[in-house]
């Protein structure tokens, strides 16, 4: 086990009672479907891996959420996320990936070949995994938020901003992503509102500097987004100032979450090496976690930029330097028999 802090998680200690010795063996296991992970069982069926491709929690990921992607390489027009996804899927079974759906509830990567659990109960082994799991936005958790999310609610500028063009939005949060978000909208909505809790934000001087200087941005301090407004797509904000508790309506056409990311690691906690926020640390310029034999790709792995064409990339640097870690093991397991 690396030597971290990280104590395991309760779902990493249900393969307690699990018998393992018949389960089913896998050359490569890829954790996840979005492009990260779909890109992963690419290169790895190519390479003759035969990889199993569990499609996780959030089957497709946060593409499946996203209306129009018109920044990914191929599509001139645009694609739809959902559209996309099943792109890559039909894409990986035709070089010949096996998709199942399953959730890992469990993992040992202690032992090789590794151990992992689907669905709390089936045992599968795997000689090397490829997690692709991905990360959650986190949302307000307002009663119409997730309903118009695609229509109005965002938790991606880069992804969503060309679609507001001329239009008034906001974003709610108050930290460097959230002013990132901001400035990057002012390149098309006509007015971009910053809602904080506070009185100050949580920013970067310089990022605080860039945004106070947009004339496209205003804040609005001291308030709370209590609910989402519109029936088919967003047409406002019901605002609560929490210093005096006043209630008010703010009209936008697109309200942009900007409160973090949760990647979904929590079942890899105590097996692999994270940051302090959750993320899976990789050797710069690698997948390769801290552990020989497991990498990761996609958003699991990488805090800063959290776009398709980059997972998609990572995806493909994992599923590489998996088929030449195995080549080496093999290589290795060769000598040592010609040296017997």
């Amino acid at each position: 086990m690396p030597a971290n802090s990280q104590m395991p998680s309760e779902r990493s200690r249900r393969l307690q009672g699990i018998d393992f010795s018949a389960a089913e063996h896998r050359t490569a296991v890829v954790i996840g479907t979005g492009p990260a992970g779909y890109t992963a069982a690419i290169y790895a069926a190519r390479a003759d891996l035969e990889p199993l491709v569990l499609r996780g929690e959030e089957p497709g990921g946060q593409l499946m959420t996203t209306t129009e992607v018109e920044n990914y390489p191929g599509f001139p027009e645009g694609v739809t996320g959902p559209d996309l996804i099943e792109t890559l899927e039909a894409q990986a079974k035709r070089f010949g990936a096996e998709l199942r759906y399953g959730r890992v509830t469990g993992v040992d990567f202690s032992q090789r070949p590794f151990r992992l659990t689907i669905d709390e109960r089936t045992p599968l082994l795997a000689d090397a995994v490829v997690i692709s799991t991905g990360a959650s936005a986190q949302y307000l958790g307002l009663p119409n938020e997730l309903r118009l999310i695609s229509r109005g609610v965002s938790a991606c500028a880069t992804c969503d901003g060309v679609l507001f063009r001329g239009k008034e939005v906001a974003v709610v949060g108050g930290g460097d992503s959230a002013l990132e978000e901001a400035l990057f909208l002012t390149r098309f909505a006509q007015k971009v509102h910053v809602i904080h809790r506070r009185d100050k934000l949580r920013a970067s001087k310089i990022m605080q500097r860039r945004a106070m200087n947009n004339d496209r941005i205003s804040f609005i301090w001291d308030s709370a987004v209590e609910d989402v407004l519109g029936q088919d797509s967003v047409t406002g904000l019901r605002l609560r100032n929490l210093r005096n508790g006043q209630s008010s309506t703010l009209t936008v056409e697109g309200l942009f979450v900007a409160i973090g990311h949760r990647p979904n690691t929590e079942v890899f906690r105590g097996q692999v090496d994270l940051d302090g926020n959750g993320y899976i640390r990789v050797v710069p310029g690698t997948s390769r976690t801290s552990l020989e034999g497991v990498f990761a790709s996609g958003d699991v792995q990488d805090p800063h930029y959290r776009q398709a064409i980059t997972a998609a990339g990572s995806g493909a640097m994992a599923a590489l330097d998996a088929e030449r870690w195995l080549a080496q093991q093999n290589d290795s397991a060769y000598s040592l028999e010609v040296a017997v």
